[in-house]
Parts: structure tokens; sequence; C-alpha cells
């Protein structure tokens, strides 16, 4: 499965950059993630519950931030095993250009892999869920920021 994507997002590039750094703009900005924790340098430990097709399990996996080049891009390398649902793994690499002095333009392309009762529900299914849960966090994200940037101004 491959998503590509562009947003804007309302905060300059350094503002785009910590919050996609912040552990609490990320918990609640991924639907379903239950805790994102430090483990290690760029290293974080993340648990969600997502529901996919007729699958709905509880996914616990690492994420790894890596190729970091602040505040420009990152790449994201991330793997989670559900416990009936099967395994996922991936990588996005996310990039960050300004758009004028107020706007950030985030750019990223994804790769996932999944496997076990995933991926016998059909890739359709797995990629339109995907997308549905990409468009709500980047919804919640720029939500967040808006009222970050609203609020400093």
């Amino acid at each position: 499965m491959e998503l590509t994507e562009s947003y804007t997002l309302p905060v300059s590039q350094q503002q785009a950059w910590e919050a996609l750094n912040d552990t609490a703009i990320l918990h609640a900005s991924i639907p379903g993630c239950e805790s994102i924790e430090p483990d290690g340098d760029n290293a974080y430990r993340v648990s969600l519950r997502a529901v996919v097709g007729p699958v709905k399990a509880q996914f616990k996996g690492r994420m790894m931030l890596t190729d970091i080049d602040a505040p420009h891009t990152y790449t994201i390398v991330f793997e989670g095993q559900g416990v009936a649902a099967g395994f996922g793994k991936g990588s996005a690499k996310v990039m960050l250009e300004p758009d004028g002095e107020t706007a950030t333009t985030l750019t990223y392309g994804a790769t996932a892999q999944v496997g076990g009762k995933l991926a016998q529900i059909g890739s359709r299914l797995v990629d339109s869920a995907a997308r549905k849960m990409a468009n709500e966090f980047f919804r919640r994200f720029t939500e967040r920021l808006a009222g970050e940037s609203g609020a400093a101004g």
C-alpha cells in the first residue's frame, strides 16, 4: 500500500516541526491513539485501537524517526502488532516547506505492509481505512495548530 498527500498547515515551518515532534499533540491527533511514550532516542512506543473493515483490534508497536533534517524532513519507520488482527509495518517520509511566513506545506509519502487477518480482508479495505486514518490525523493536527496559532496571535 502507498499513500501520498500534501496539506497546508496554518503555522510557520518551525512551529509545524515542533508540533510533529510533540507527543501530546500527536496523541491527540492520531485516531484511536491510547498512548505514545518515548522509547530511546527518536523512538516511541505506541498503542492504538483501529477498525479496518470487520476487524477491530488494539495495536502495540514502535515508531522511530530517522534521516532527520530539522525543520525540513524526517522518515518515520513503524511496526505494530495486533493481538488477533495481524501486523503492520512501513515507513513515511515527511517533508515541510515554507509557504510564506505563516503557513507550511507538509507532504508525505508512505508505504506499508500488512499481514495476518488484515491481509485477508483485502487491500481495498485496508487502503481505505489507512486513508481515512491519515485524513482524520491531518484534520485534527491542523485544527490543533490553527487553535494554537490563533491563541499565540
